[in-house]
């Protein structure tokens, strides 16, 4: 397993590490609840060094981008991030992506699990002037996420956080080295992404946590980073998405551009949507106590089965069963009662609008 430039950290502060990916990585600190509750209520720091990072140059790059992804990379203005996909030309989801629009240059943000099949990929697609550069290995992704997150984060930049909007970045500077510095964030709060070079990660690590004390900031891990993730209904890949979905039936419609030209997978998305979806990823909410997981049997009130659970907790906001699957169109409106087989055990539960959690603030 690799480890990343903070893997030291996450032991001398007690993580259990798990292999992520091929990473060791913290699952938790001391409890995923609390974990999560710290994030919704004051601030947390998360690694996510594992994430892939491909950087795009050449004079046909956003061409070339926005022909082997979903959404409008031509409409981006320089300082915008964008939330995206990639797809097969069967329609199926080769992964989910994050791009960044600088002035000569986009950086590709990709899953650690997909890295080497997205590399692949686009390297299999690429056409025109275009040069792709993996830079992965030399970088360190940070994620301070919560209320207090940009307090934290103002204290270690003379960027004025105040000016980058939500789904914007700035390149600036963190405690004086160069940074992306991103107002994005994978758990619903608000929250900045700090991309910076390896050597630079420990220091950042450090200084974090020490302006974060006034907030009682923790280290969270990723087991609370799922959960997070699914109160607010954000996809995880390999889960909710695969190449056995794709984005019209898994409610990825919106980042979707079918009137924007000719992109991998165009034709097929177009037939999926004269044709009507057939299912559609909802989120459910369970009765009483009852614990859906991943696999987990979503029936109808016979008892047939309909679907099955893609991701599944108890939320640590609602105290209650929460979960993603996909279900037949005719199962799929708000307020539609299904069960969800937990051990034998059909708990009810009703279809309910995303997200489960909405931020106070």
């Amino acid at each position: 397993m690799k480890n990343t430039a903070l893997t030291a950290e996450h032991e001398t502060l007690g993580a259990k590490l798990v292999d992520f990916a091929g990473y060791r990585m913290p699952i938790q600190y001391h409890s995923i609840r609390a974990e999560h509750l710290r994030v919704r209520n004051t601030v947390g720091i998360f690694d996510v060094s594992h994430m892939g990072e491909f950087f795009v140059t050449g004079k046909d790059r956003e061409e070339f981008l926005h022909r082997v992804t979903v959404n409008d990379v031509k409409g981006l203005n320089i300082g915008q991030a964008q939330y995206s996909c990639m797809c097969r030309p069967d329609g199926g989801i080769v992964d989910d992506l994050l791009i960044y629009k600088s002035a000569d240059h986009v950086m590709v943000v990709v899953n650690a699990s997909n890295m080497e099949k997205d590399w692949n990929w686009l390297n299999a697609n690429v056409s025109g002037d275009v040069k792709l550069e993996n830079r992965s290995e030399q970088m360190s992704l940070m994620a301070i996420q919560g209320r207090n997150a940009a307090a934290v984060v103002q204290t270690m930049t003379e960027t004025d956080l105040t000016k980058i909007a939500y789904y914007h970045f700035a390149l600036g500077k963190i405690l004086g080295k160069p940074a992306v510095i991103a107002r994005t964030g994978y758990t619903g709060e608000d929250g900045f992404e700090l991309y910076v070079a390896n050597e630079d990660a420990v220091a950042i690590w450090r200084a974090a946590l020490a302006a974060g004390k006034q907030f009682d900031i923790e280290p969270i891990g990723l087991g609370a980073r799922d959960s997070l993730r699914l109160e607010m209904k954000m996809c995880l890949y390999g889960n909710d998405i695969d190449d056995t979905t794709h984005p019209l039936e898994a409610g990825l419609a919106w980042i979707t551009k079918l009137d924007k030209g000719d992109f991998i997978g165009r034709d097929s998305l177009m037939k999926a949507k004269e044709k009507g979806i057939d299912r559609k990823l909802v989120a459910i909410e369970l009765d009483g106590s009852a614990f859906p997981r991943h696999g987990y049997a979503i029936q109808d009130a016979s008892g047939k089965e309909i679907g099955q659970v893609t991701s599944g907790t108890v939320s640590p906001c609602l105290n209650k069963g929460i979960a993603l699957g996909y279900v037949p169109n005719e199962h799929s409106a708000i307020g539609s009662q299904v069960f969800v087989d937990c051990h034998g055990k059909p708990a009810p539960a009703k279809v309910v609008k995303p997200p489960f959690y909405k931020r106070p603030y």
